[in-house]
């Protein structure tokens, strides 16, 4: 990679490290029970309760850090958060598998969560050194490893699980893991982009936050974040049984659990670039809206599928709308954001994801044993229909608040 631009071994080197950091946090969703209940220490209700928390604890942490991991990035530069936090979850990662109990268990997942700053760290990277007329590409890139591993994880933890072993694949993930982080040492080099008219210094966490709070457009668009991995994570933990009521098969359950969920991923290699491209052309918050009325209208139908093929294809289809909608996120934050503020104000939108991760199985939870597992879908279609139309309406007003601003 020596005769490649910066930017661009930028960009090859961190989609390569987002996807294994990504799929590092989920690929123990096939077998976390299981491994809980190898320690020997808990009942029935115990592994189920311990296997929750365990889950759920790296995305609360992360929900709580990333924004000061983007603004340490702001200040010292994103490589050196990049390569402490890769380093971090490396050896998290590796000391799972040495672990004797859900607590040391717990505690690991925890830590991992506090060192998960490399996402958001990422994409401040590549937006930093992209126009803002490029960004949604550039963005959209990126988002496709982050995505993709995130949703590809736990079908290569379970497929490697059962091959080597539950330890082991802890061990090799972490080894896969510290050769990303090597290969940022080696191969990144920060590059800003410095638009036209664009001031260079350093915001206070208050003006940030002041920055955030007064425009309502920014808000929106995190909150979009948010629903996005709401409605992802609400049917990750219950796909199992929902397969399970469609086929009647229980003899390869977690493969084609494991592949109904992960089709959704193959849909954003497909598109996303494409969505990040279309919103560089028309603008992002635009495109999202069009993405959620699709993303709603896909999710729906999920419901009343009475065959796995059937499930399969609707969420193929809706991969290809969803992923479309975070890397426009983010590309518009940097359009509205200066550099020296964005990966804060990243970290923040990650904030608004993670938070999203957690909230997302729970909801799902309560809906499926109150309504039923189908009932989820429908839940969390209309919440992506009803995004749009909060997000319609926000763009309404903010034109019209521009328009009645004298010249």
């Amino acid at each position: 990679m020596i005769g490649i631009q910066p930017e661009k071994r930028n960009l090859l080197i961190m989609w390569f490290a987002n996807f294994f950091v990504s799929a590092s946090m989920t690929m123990v969703i096939p077998f976390l029970s299981l491994y809980i209940e190898s320690f020997g220490h808990y009942n029935v209700d115990e592994v189920q309760r311990w296997a929750g928390y365990v889950f759920a604890v790296s995305f609360f942490v992360a929900f709580l850090v990333a924004p000061l991991w983007g603004k340490i990035g702001d200040r010292f530069g994103r490589k050196k958060v990049l390569l402490g936090t890769g380093l971090g979850i490396a050896l998290s990662v590796f000391f799972m598998g040495y672990v004797h109990s859900a607590e040391q268990l717990f505690v690991l997942r925890a830590f991992m969560g506090l060192a998960t700053g490399f996402i958001p760290a990422s994409m401040a990277l590549i937006a930093a050194q992209s126009s803002k007329k490029t960004a949604g590409e550039m963005l959209g890139t990126l988002q496709t490893g982050t995505v993709s591993g995130g949703l590809l994880g736990p079908l290569f933890g379970g497929l490697i699980a059962d091959t080597v072993g539950m330890e082991l694949t802890f061990l090799l993930t972490s080894s896969i893991l510290l050769i990303a982080t090597v290969l940022v040492l080696i191969g990144v080099k920060e590059v800003v982009y410095e638009e036209k008219g664009e001031r260079k210094r350093k915001y206070r966490s208050k003006e940030v936050l002041g920055r955030i709070v007064k425009s309502p457009l920014l808000l929106m668009v995190m909150f979009v974040a948010l629903i996005v991995q709401m409605a992802l994570f609400s049917v990750q933990p219950l796909l199992a049984l929902y397969v399970n009521q469609i086929t009647h098969n229980t003899e390869n359950m977690a493969f084609l659990a494991g592949a109904a969920f992960s089709v959704t991923g193959l849909g954003n290699l497909i598109l996303t670039r494409t969505w990040g491209q279309f919103g560089d052309r028309i603008g992002h918050e635009k495109v999202m809206m069009i993405l959620l009325l699709l993303s709603g209208l896909l999710f729906i139908p999920q419901a009343f599928v009475g065959s796995l093929w059937q499930l399969i294809v609707l969420r193929f289809l809706f991969g290809m709308a969803v992923g479309g909608l975070l890397p426009c996120t983010t590309a518009f934050i940097r359009q509205a954001c200066p550099v020296a503020m964005q990966g804060e104000v990243l970290g923040y939108n990650q904030s608004f994801r993670f938070l999203g991760n957690v909230l997302g199985p729970v909801l799902g939870g309560m809906i499926a044993s109150g309504y039923g597992i189908p009932y989820v879908f429908i839940s969390a279609g209309l919440l992506f229909l009803m995004t749009a139309v909060v997000l319609k309406w926000t763009l309404s007003h903010q034109q019209k608040e521009h328009s009645s601003q004298p010249d």
